[in-house]
């Protein structure tokens, strides 16, 4: 296959309506907008959250704006799965400080760690992270590692 091969799907792509170009066209006269109203208009029809005088939807609602929607005290982690950890030696101790300095981490992210259960280890590691999953804890303590869990500061 080449570049001059290539050719859209099949029904992908359509010819635009043109609209107004007679009777015969089959969208002539009105252009399939009707006859008069608010809606055969230039630029007519009804503003967004319109509901023809009833009260509209977003005015039922609770006043829940900005930190209403999300926890204020919610904790975000920095995730490391366990196949990210294949770089370390057995019995090496990884936490933060080793995480940071393997690039495991982004710089000036100072967020707690939580160890994450996609892989494998093949080695005894002791862990040292603010949170660790009950799949990655089963995976480590199979392998011959340890756990040991840090408090967020």
């Amino acid at each position: 296959m080449q570049l001059h091969d290539l050719k859209p799907n099949e029904g992908s792509k359509r010819d635009r309506k043109r609209v107004g170009r007679g009777m015969r066209s089959g969208h002539g006269k009105t252009s399939g907008r009707g006859t008069k109203g608010q809606n055969a208009r230039t630029s007519g029809g009804v503003r967004l959250y319109h509901a023809g005088g009833n009260l509209p939807f977003y005015r039922k609602l609770p006043f829940l704006r900005g930190e209403g929607f999300t926890p204020r005290n919610r904790v975000r982690y920095a995730e490391v799965n366990l196949d990210s950890l294949q770089g370390f030696k057995a019995g090496s101790e990884v936490n933060p400080e080793t995480l940071r300095e393997s690039g495991l981490l982004k710089k000036g992210k100072n967020l707690p760690i939580k160890i994450m259960g996609r892989g494998d280890v093949k080695v005894a590691l002791k862990v040292k992270a603010h949170k660790v999953t009950e799949g990655a804890r089963q995976k480590i303590e199979d392998a011959g590692g340890s756990i040991e869990t840090i408090e967020i500061s």
